[in-house]
């Protein structure tokens, strides 16, 4: 339990790095990415810049998330799926996330 809370509050520092954060926030708010189940971002609206942010920020996310597996002793799903949860938790009013049926629903 203690190395779940562990990995928890990595993934949590890691959805808050503010090296992308001010990018992030605006995309979100403009309704052109948000949080999925699976702990990548997905892209609601397909403009380039979207896509683009989604892909970088993806490819953080899942590095980040191999780390935590790794020092944790647990799967890389495990991860990602505690990040998705949290991350939708996380998400303000007026932001999308996409359900586990796969549509995009405005939280």
């Amino acid at each position: 339990m203690k190395m779940l809370k562990s990995a928890l509050a990595m993934v949590a520092l890691l959805l808050s790095m503010a090296a992308f954060a001010l990018d992030l926030d605006a995309a979100k708010s403009q309704g052109l990415v948000g949080e999925q189940t699976d702990g990548y971002l997905g892209v609601v609206k397909a403009t380039p810049a979207a896509v683009e942010l989604a892909a970088d920020i993806n490819q953080k996310r899942r590095a980040a998330y191999e780390r935590i597996a790794k020092q944790n002793g647990i799967t890389l799903e495990q991860v990602a799926r505690l990040a998705g949860q949290k991350a939708i938790d996380k998400t303000e009013a007026g932001q999308y996330v996409k359900t586990p049926g796969g549509q995009w629903v405005e939280k």
